[in-house]
């Protein structure tokens, strides 16, 4: 039996380095299958960041497909996704530095397929009988106008341009080709919805030169979304969406909107990058699904002409990405002890192989806290919903009496949830003995599209309060000291985190990643994704111009009486460094402890190794100072000024 020492929480010494959550670590995105061969996208914090595309194939051994001098990342809607596909063993890819499209056959030269132009690609699907591609094509060729995005065919020759196929709304998305290739069906919405405010689904006829004849709306409305359109083998197409208030899995068949299941169970995801999946066809009338209840995540096959739902075992919580082909499913699966791993499952046997881990670290379990999904009582009389992570590490104990800190964390979107995946960076804060409490407040996915609406009109309210009330709950219990609450978040989550040290006096320290500061300023300088967004979250602008001042943190920074650090990307278009630098200068003015951050190169979120083992070292360091406590490892100072102590 190991003999704890005795140490001050915070002052832990802990296997979990910044060196080892970014040497070893990847991230696993996109699966696609073509034939027996599964291709994934993978991200490479040690290669600044940059994207391959990894084939596995039938001898059971991993092929990088795209060379060193590429990184496969489309940048429709700035956030991408979908970004390669692959037909009869060539990989069709956007590449990040010029965002063409590029065709890479096995041993040979990546060539490009689109001319030189300000124009992306995504979300693409192969048109064999007409030898070309169907995508999303974002056109930001006239600088001042917002991009147009249209669905367009692109042809195989090679410095081709692309030929519209639909067009006229805002946003497209899913474009999907029947089996026999007769009829195409698309997603699409207008501003001010997000995708999983409301979207519509329409199918198209192919004419015989390929363009789009006669099309309908077969489902959804501005007020109801809906979520990855398939086709089955035998001509019905399949959906998601959640008319009900849950994302649940629906089927077009004779004209009729016909239900498959009826749970109050979500079934889809916030759509905020492109070709996302959560289900597939093994055969004709089967289908693999995931679903998530109660922020846990479950792996079912769908019988779809009995609509019988079984339950797969499997030791995940969390499951994305799938995939499958008949008596297979491939998918990316994680858990409270696993990190996110790519999983071939033989649906016959139930037998479960991993092909790529996202890290090949291994910590003993002695260091890991385990999650604790926590219901708390909130404003108006609501519940909300979190994940703590109590301190924990094998080899140490905590002075009698003492109660650690809290980091509350905000996820970002905020249309989106905590994940209850085994998650480095929160396993380095509790194994120095700082507790961690992710929050899914009112607005975050997973609970229900009523729970999802809550943030309307009202964040920077629901949001802080959630996180607020979070905090307290868990001084009451007692699990923390109330004296020693920090708060941390990104992009949304930063802005959260920003109202909460301006409006509220619960936090004693934050930590703003790339933060929103000044929704004003926003609404006027961001990317055409999010240009609406507030509508629903605050309000109409300008015509709500006072209301979106009353809710920016940097016109009551006069409230502002406790230390932050920012961090900031400098090519970030979504959040601009502006908004960063106006909130710092206002610390510096007040005499207030303040650190600022900044690395170039960056976008929206940090993609380079150096730079994420900086900001998670530092964010540490920075605590360290303003609650007093020796840290075990030496790590590298960041600069705060007007700090006395």
């Amino acid at each position: 039996m190991i003999k704890q020492q005795v140490a001050r929480y915070g002052s832990w010494r802990s296997p979990i380095t910044t060196d080892l959550i970014t040497s070893q670590n990847i991230g696993l995105g996109q699966i696609v299958l073509d034939g027996k061969d599964i291709y994934w996208s993978e991200l490479r914090p040690r290669e600044q960041g940059r994207t391959a595309i990894v084939r596995w194939s039938v001898d059971g051994s991993p092929q990088d497909m795209t060379s060193t001098k590429f990184n496969v990342r489309t940048r429709v809607h700035e956030y991408g996704g979908g970004s390669f596909l692959v037909a009869d063993g060539t990989v069709y890819f956007s590449n990040e530095a010029d965002q063409r499209l590029y065709r890479q056959e096995i041993g040979k030269e990546a060539q490009p397929v689109t001319p030189v132009a300000s124009m992306r690609y995504a979300n693409g699907v192969f048109d064999r009988q007409r030898q070309r591609i169907i995508c999303v094509c974002e056109d930001t060729t006239v600088a001042g106008r917002e991009p147009i995005n249209t669905l367009v065919s692109i042809g195989l020759e090679g410095d081709v341009h692309p030929v519209v196929l639909v067009q006229g709304n805002d946003f497209y998305a899913s474009p999907r080709l029947s089996h026999d290739g007769d009829r195409i069906a698309w997603l699409t919405w207008n501003h001010p919805n997000m995708p999983w405010d409301g979207t519509e689904l329409w199918v198209g006829e192919l004419n015989a030169d390929g363009s789009v004849g006669h099309s309908q709306r077969v489902a959804g409305s501005a007020d109801e979304s809906i979520f990855q359109p398939e086709w089955s083998l035998d001509g019905n197409l399949y959906f998601i969406s959640d008319r009900t208030g849950w994302w649940n899995l629906y089927r077009w068949r004779d004209e009729n909107v016909e239900p498959l299941t009826r749970m109050q169970a979500e079934f889809g995801k916030p759509q905020w990058v492109l070709g996302m999946s959560t289900y597939a066809f093994e055969s004709t009338h089967r289908i693999v699904c995931s679903y998530t209840q109660q922020g846990t995540w479950h792996l079912a096959s769908l019988d779809t002409l009995s609509c019988k739902l079984q339950t797969l075992k499997v030791p995940y919580t969390e499951i994305d990405s799938v995939q499958a082909s008949p008596g297979k499913a491939v998918f990316l699966g994680a858990s409270a002890t696993q990190s996110r791993v790519l999983v071939q499952m033989d649906l016959q046997t139930g037998e479960l192989e991993v092909l790529r881990r996202s890290t090949n670290a291994t910590i003993d379990t002695g260091y890991l806290s385990a999650p604790e999904a926590i219901e708390f009582p909130t404003s108006n009389g609501q519940t909300a919903y979190a994940l703590y992570y109590p301190p924990q590490n094998r080899d140490y104990t905590a002075p009698v009496g003492e109660k650690p800190p809290l980091l509350v964390k905000s996820h970002g979107g905020p249309t989106s949830a905590a994940s209850s995946s085994l998650n480095y960076g929160i396993q380095y804060w509790t194994s120095r003995g700082i507790a961690v409490v992710d929050v899914n407040y009112g607005g975050s996915t997973g609970y229900g599209r009523e729970y999802r609406q809550r943030l309307d009109g009202r964040w920077g309210i629901v949001d802080v309060d959630d996180c607020v009330f979070c905090a307290r709950y868990l001084v009451e219990r007692p699990e923390v000291d109330g004296d020693r609450l920090a708060i941390s978040g990104g992009s949304a989550g930063g802005y959260t985190t920003l109202c909460a040290l301006t409006m509220r006096d619960t936090f004693k320290a934050g930590a703003s990643y790339y933060g929103v500061s000044n929704l004003e300023a926003l609404a006027g300088d961001t990317h055409k994704f999010e240009s609406r967004y507030l509508d629903r979250l605050v309000g109409p602008y300008p015509q709500q111009r006072q209301l979106y001042q009353e809710r920016s943190p940097i016109y009551f920074t006069d409230h502002l009486t406790c230390p932050v650090i920012f961090f900031q990307g400098l090519e970030d278009r979504v959040v601009p460094p502006n908004q960063a630098h106006a909130m710092v200068e206002v610390l510096r003015s007040k005499k207030l402890p303040v650190a600022y951050v900044t690395f170039e190169g960056e976008q929206h979120g940090f993609r380079n190794a150096q730079n994420i083992k900086r900001s998670l070292d530092a964010e540490l360091y920075f605590y360290s100072r303003i609650f007093g406590f020796e840290l075990a490892e030496a790590v590298e100072p960041v600069e705060i000024e007007n700090l006395l102590i």
